[in-house]
């Protein structure tokens, strides 16, 4: 066995055996409730043995074998765990299991602290959170390159209770082609997946499998990227990459393309999302879709979406007058 290999295992053994004690600690705080009376400093768990200072103790009497744990957990007083504390401790071992430091020669290893994980467990609580702008600007630039035709659209989008968007044109420019055969195509496959449940789309462990790739930068951001296939091939799913914002598990980076096509015209989708954050809260977003078509050949859309508090005050248009 050669000393590359060697080192290799002894990483691999040490990290896992760092994240075995993590996992441990995580399930005894959440599903042992049985603590058993302090003595010398130390609470000991009732069921599996586990012991931790007590509040006022400090670190003194802390035993070496526990000092594997970053921050030890206290043994809680209360009875049974929520179901939201369990569903918290599911996510966080999914992602201690994905985060898995063995690695084959060629593949990244998740670095040792964690981080990659940690954004990937604020990524699927944020899941929940996550809330779709209201009201918000769109501006579409779209061309057919064989062709060598362009046009323009600017417009405001509201979501409708059920979450149907209905489009205001402010301005709606270029090529005839191009306005009717690919911006107002776009618009109404927007509309139609509106009926399309999103929690079918999203990119979660229900329908994705992911795969750690590694540390990317943009611009000033640290980004983890992650490789993602669709555990089914349905309409609506892409295979690429998603890259989570280092500190909140934002999505910074999706893309890929669509594993079923949406019509016997087109041969392949590509589409890009890229998000910039402020203050770890979307600002802006700019999508690039590049869809290959055996009519006119590749169409080019680049949509650029914005929140927006209030409508412009000038005339608009809706996409049927128009």
């Amino acid at each position: 066995m050669s000393e590359v290999t060697r080192q290799y295992i002894d990483q691999a053994s040490g990290a896992f055996q760092t994240t075995a004690w993590n996992v441990g600690t995580l399930w005894c705080d959440f599903m042992h409730d049985s603590p058993m009376w302090p003595i010398h400093g130390e609470y000991e768990c009732r069921v599996c043995g586990r012991r931790y200072p007590v509040p006022w103790a400090g670190d003194r009497l802390l035993p070496a074998s526990s000092k594997l744990a970053a921050e030890p957990a206290r043994i809680r007083r209360a009875g049974v765990p929520s179901f939201r504390s369990a569903s918290l401790l599911l996510i966080i071992t999914l992602v201690f299991l994905l985060a898995s430091p063995v690695r084959a020669a060629d593949e990244a290893v998740v670095d040792s602290t964690g981080r990659a994980a940690r954004a990937f467990a604020r990524y699927i609580v944020g899941l929940q959170q996550e809330s779709p702008w209201s009201l918000e600007t769109v501006e579409i630039d779209a061309s057919l390159p064989k062709l060598g035709k362009q046009g323009r659209l600017r417009a405001i989008r509201r979501l409708l209770p059920l979450g149907r968007p209905e489009y205001q044109v402010l301005e709606i420019a270029g090529d005839q082609t191009v306005r009717q055969q690919v911006i107002i195509r776009y618009l109404s496959a927007q509309s139609r997946a509106a009926d399309i449940p999103a929690s079918s789309v999203a990119i979660t462990l229900a329908n994705y499998k992911f795969r750690y790739k590694g540390v990317v930068t943009t611009g000033e951001t640290v980004a983890y990227a992650f490789l993602i296939t669709p555990r089914e091939k349905r309409e609506g799913l892409i295979k690429g990459e998603l890259w989570l914002d280092g500190e909140t598990g934002a999505v910074v980076r999706q893309s890929g393309h669509l594993v079923k096509k949406p019509s016997i015209f087109v041969k392949r989708v590509d589409v890009t999302r890229e998000t910039a954050l402020r203050f770890g809260i979307p600002e802006v977003r700019i999508t690039h879709l590049s869809v290959d078509t055996r009519v006119v050949g590749r169409a080019e859309l680049i949509i650029y979406e914005r929140p927006c508090a209030t409508p412009d005050r000038g005339a608009a248009l809706s996409i049927a007058e128009r």
